[in-house]
């Protein structure tokens, strides 16, 4: 089988690590090409000896608007145009847009007979632009694939009609094995922040959605309460650009103010991105993510799998992961208090936490293996191809 995989960005998030963990776990007899723009993500996919052709970067905003609307539309026709000639030279049995964007390039691109795959990882907001971006996709998609049943819901309310199937993220559990990674050496090499008692950690793109603001303000909470905590922010704002949905850069300043203003600036860490991130994972005593939606949150995968606590925000795709108190804990986002006391219920005794890792472990190896994960989305490939 040919498969040419399509990502819309050279920045390497989630959704991209679940590409190269797919790209990784595939069997030798899928033959796959990744069209997408040159940097940091052509650098991984050649890495893992798998061929790429580039494309034009459309990383913009999907919301509306009378000067960056337009000019998307035009980067996204020419991403289209390269796309279907990728498609032809690859002789492509299955197009799989890995994300969105990818999806209306897709859809705009017409690259039949291939079976169209759009894999839907956002969870955008109600309103007629969503309906009408979701509804194009799957006009041109034979199938979209969505990575937790919460996602697939927000698809089917904006497009009923779509063939939606749910495939869960995955990881190599090889690779964040913590048999493999020292924790006290990886916590040793983050100097003073590793001499604290309890090292908390958030690993995502600083953006307002994440929720990094939740876990300062949870932190000032806990040192209120003389915890000899630290927090480690693990990520940068990826997306600048004056067309991004969200003013990133404007929230990192308000992140450093509010830091500054808590009294913070040696409690916390600004670790930026990082190559080194299940080192740092397991150099944690728990980590944090609160999101104030998440679609499904992959870092939870590579923490639960390193046998390291998790707390998650409540909403979203996480409880399909999180088995509340065997596992980790669901706590409601944009609520500090909450966030403190669940830190606290953590690390209350050694017992405790050791537990939550175990059993994530246990979890993580029952049900989210990068191999399974690739069978699971070859069958959604085949079921595709033979609906024509």
């Amino acid at each position: 089988m040919r498969v040419l995989y399509v990502n819309h960005t050279s920045a390497v998030s989630g959704a991209e690590r679940s590409l190269l963990a797919l790209l990784a776990a595939l069997p030798p007899d899928v033959e796959a090409l990744v069209a997408s723009p040159p940097g940091h993500l052509s650098e991984a996919v050649e890495r893992l000896g798998i061929a790429t052709t580039p494309i034009l970067d459309t990383a913009g905003s999907l919301r509306l608007h009378p000067l960056h609307t337009p000019r998307a539309l035009a980067e996204m026709s020419v991403a289209a145009l390269q796309v279907r000639r990728a498609a032809r030279r690859h002789g492509a049995d299955v197009v799989h847009a890995n994300s969105i964007r990818a999806g209306l390039e897709l859809a705009l691109a017409r690259v039949s007979p291939a079976a169209s795959i759009v894999h839907v990882r956002d969870c955008l907001p109600p309103g007629a632009l969503t309906t009408a971006t979701m509804r194009t996709i799957a006009f041109g998609a034979r199938t979209i694939v969505a990575n937790s049943q919460y996602t697939a819901d927000t698809v089917k309310r904006a497009a009923p009609a779509a063939r939606v199937e749910v495939v869960h993220p995955a990881i190599d559990l090889a690779e964040f094995d913590p048999a493999r990674i020292d924790g006290a050496a990886a916590r040793a090499a983050l100097g003073v922040a590793g001499t604290r008692r309890v090292l908390l950690g958030v690993v995502a793109q600083l953006s307002p959605w994440k929720g990094q603001d939740t876990a300062i303000e949870a932190l000032r909470l806990l040192r209120e309460q003389h915890l000899d905590a630290h927090l480690l922010l693990i990520g940068e704002a990826k997306f600048v650009a004056r067309a991004t949905r969200f003013d990133n850069e404007a929230y990192v300043s308000d992140l450093r103010r509010l830091v500054a203003e808590a009294g913070l600036e040696d409690r916390v860490s600004w670790l930026g991105q990082r190559e080194d991130v299940a080192q740092l994972i397991r150099a944690l005593d728990v980590l944090l993510l609160p999101s104030h939606e998440e679609p499904f949150g992959r870092v939870l995968l590579e923490a639960m799998a390193l046998e390291v606590p998790v707390l998650a925000t409540s909403v979203g795709g996480p409880a399909e992961l999180v088995t509340e108190g065997i596992d980790g804990y669901l706590v409601p986002p944009r609520e500090p208090a909450a966030w403190a006391q669940g830190v606290r219920r953590v690390v209350g005794g050694p017992a405790q936490g050791r537990a939550l890792g175990r059993a994530g472990r246990l979890r993580i190896a029952e049900a989210f293996d990068a191999k399974d994960h690739a069978a699971a989305m070859l069958a959604v490939y085949e079921r595709a191809r033979s609906d024509r």
